[in-house]
């Protein structure tokens, strides 16, 4: 099987190198996975919390964000092994600010949930 075009391009990086590129994208997809596990369960079993309407909003949005991410990770592993393989210096990402923006407004909601039921 031939591999992207992009595989081709540059020096073959350090094994200590790509190996900790793949820590990092097995990383984002572990914190998708938890996302996704937390919608499941704030759906499932938090019947005492009202309004449902927005606690049913909160895991939706939830499992879009892992689904997102789970994109991202991708996108940003192979930018991440570009970078490495022509020696340039590692792309910025946008994804954690916005992601502890999601953890924070999720938070809050929750906690305003809890106060009020």
């Amino acid at each position: 099987m031939r591999g992207p075009a992009w595989q081709h391009e540059g020096d073959d990086p350090d094994y200590r190198f790509t190996l900790a590129n793949e820590r990092t994208f097995l990383a984002w997809i572990r914190t998708a996975l938890a996302l996704l596990a937390g919608g499941v369960l704030l759906h499932q079993f938090a019947a005492t919390l009202e309004p449902r309407v927005v606690l049913v909003s909160v895991s939706v949005a939830l499992g879009l964000i892992a689904a997102l991410l789970s994109v991202v990770s991708y996108t940003r592993w192979r930018a991440n092994e570009i970078a490495i393989r022509r020696r340039r210096p590692l792309p910025y990402s946008w994804v954690l600010p916005a992601l502890a923006g999601a953890c924070l407004l999720t938070a809050a909601v929750l906690t305003f949930l809890l106060l009020v039921s």
